[in-house]
């Protein structure tokens, strides 16, 4: 039952590498690349292998991959940030020895990548899982090929893999999961370690199961988080959405809100319990009391010179703050509390927007306009530098030349930086205020109505 995975390995050429523990003595240090080499040296590592044994090479050789792999990629002058492709193949406990683990992987990698790229194969014996490596050239040893890393490989590297463990007599996942069409965007974000729409929705779901018994307390529940059930579609929406989101798309069926409501129903204290967590019985105001303590309003918003975007950056965080650390209590607004899963984005550019002391829309719009300035200042310049350097009659003065246009460059690379943040700032801010305004609408009725 084998379980495959690849990925990007990340980095760019480097001029000078301290090679001493490097096995390929004959390789020139200006061909070094650190990242496809500690790719190579990780697959390779002997604390995880027997070198001697579960090491080879598809169209290379296992001895000199790092070698045969840069001189393809030097040959095709092949640019990029991506400098290897790193794939695994991970086998179901004591199903195979680690010498039918290396020849399944041997076999995979030849049937998807044999044809074209140098692929450098291992087993680690480290875990208890049997584990194949894989190190993928990008470039084609052929035409130069890149390899384009679509998710219709991720899905034949397990098709391959499959077949080929089936061949050997090996279980495989029957009709599990990878991502489907409308997926990728999710995959990636789990890949990365981040959340998403789906995500918080089951989060908000699972809330809601905890404080119903029947389907009506659930209905309920889901209202005052501000969703919206289909029962014959079995389907969840908020007014904000283009389209409604299946239940069974996020793991939850029938018999899944049947078992939660009976399990439910068995608890004598339950009705305290519901009634103490309807979701829009807030036991404070936090908007309120930030808004009172900054001196701001969110009639700011009918005024765009006026909003106090570092205000709404700091009052959303702050929500989000509480919402993580104060017990029962939960964002009203869908869409507000959706955005709790980009919280690191927010804090990067609520730390910018003290840095640069923006405060204002017009702030902000002051600002871009003045980075744009100083960016084609220093790009005029450099082009003057790209006419010189072409008439330079010698090479101390293209070298002279090559210099002044590199320390333009690092001008402008933080300054293109900054303006994009800048931009992706004031392109947010009203979809923020707008979102800030609706949480503190519901929330000044909820304590209206409380007091």
């Amino acid at each position: 039952m084998a379980v495959t995975g690849f990925w990007p390995v990340y980095g760019n050429l480097k001029a000078t590498l301290d090679y001493a523990d490097n096995p390929d003595k004959t390789t020139p240090k200006e061909y070094l690349d650190k990242d496809l080499y500690s790719a190579l040296r990780y697959a390779e590592n002997d604390n995880k292998t027997d070198r001697q044994v579960f090491v080879g090479g598809i169209n290379c050789s296992a001895q000199n991959a790092y070698t045969e792999m840069i001189a393809v990629q030097r040959r095709f002058g092949m640019k990029g940030k991506v400098v290897a492709y790193h794939g695994i193949q991970s086998f179901k406990l004591d199903e195979v020895t680690p010498e039918e683990a290396f020849e399944i992987g041997k076999e995979t990698a030849r049937k998807m990548w044999g044809d074209r790229y140098q692929v450098l194969v291992t087993v680690h014996l480290n875990t208890d899982n049997l584990h194949c490596h894989f190190v993928v050239n990008p470039c084609s040893f052929k035409n130069g090929a890149k390899f384009k890393n679509k998710i219709g490989d991720h899905l034949e590297l397990r098709k391959v893999s499959d077949e080929v463990c089936r061949e050997h007599g090996l279980s495989v996942l029957e009709n599990s999961s990878f991502y489907s069409k409308g997926q990728k965007k999710e995959y990636w974000a789990h890949k990365n370690g981040q959340v998403t729409h789906r995500d918080m929705l089951k989060k908000d779901i699972d809330y809601c199961l905890q404080y119903s018994s029947n389907a009506s307390e659930f209905e309920r529940q889901l209202w005052g988080l501000g969703y919206s059930i289909d029962w014959r579609r079995l389907s969840i929406k908020h007014k904000g959405w283009g389209r409604a989101v299946r239940l069974k798309s996020i793991g939850i069926t029938e018999a899944t809100l049947e078992e939660c409501f009976s399990k439910n129903k068995g608890k004598y204290y339950f009705y305290d319990e519901w009634n103490t967590h309807l979701p829009y019985k807030a036991k404070q105001a936090p908007i309120i009391k930030l808004i009172n303590q900054l001196d701001f309003t969110v009639d700011h918003a009918k005024d765009p010179s006026k909003v106090l975007v570092s205000a709404v950056f700091y009052i959303i965080l702050s929500l989000f703050e509480i919402a993580k650390t104060v017990k029962n209590f939960v964002i009203a607004d869908v869409e507000l509390r959706h955005e709790v899963r980009n919280v690191k984005k927010y804090v990067s550019e609520y730390r910018f927007l003290q840095a640069k002391k923006l405060n204002t829309m017009t702030d902000i719009k002051n600002y871009i306009d003045t980075t744009k300035a100083e960016i084609n200042k220093f790009e005029r310049s450099r082009a003057i530098i790209d006419n010189k350097r072409r008439r330079a009659k010698t090479p101390e003065e293209k070298q002279q030349y090559k210099d002044e246009r590199k320390a333009t460059t690092e001008h402008i690379t933080p300054l293109r930086k900054k303006l994009k943040q800048a931009v992706q700032i004031y392109n947010k801010s009203p979809r923020l205020i707008d979102l800030l305004d609706k949480e503190y609408q519901i929330e000044r009725k909820t304590y209206e109505r409380t007091r």
